[in-house]
């Protein structure tokens, strides 16, 4: 290994750390590497692609229609034409 860390565990966490090294039988570092791994592929699995978000919004048709969009923001370009005080 080329790194070496050195971190405080609460005392349940060394405990959980150390019966775990004991019952896979192998070292607390490998513990925390698998424990890591497993941490990793969790978060992956879980994490959403905003890509794949959007497409599926747009295949379900979601958001809003065409008319209600073009009407707000007619009244947002109103609305700040009344902020500014112009008349444009």
């Amino acid at each position: 290994m080329t790194h070496r860390t050195t971190f405080a565990l609460d005392e349940p966490t060394a405990t959980r750390l150390k019966r775990l090294s004991s019952k896979w039988q192998v070292s607390q570092a490998e513990v925390v590497r698998r424990s890591l791994e497993q941490a990793e592929r969790a978060d992956a699995a879980t994490t959403p692609d905003p890509v794949a978000l959007l497409g599926r919004l747009h295949a379900e048709g979601g958001g809003l229609a065409a008319e209600a969009a073009a009407n707000y923001l007619t009244e947002v370009r109103e609305d700040r034409k009344q902020w500014r005080g112009d008349s444009k």
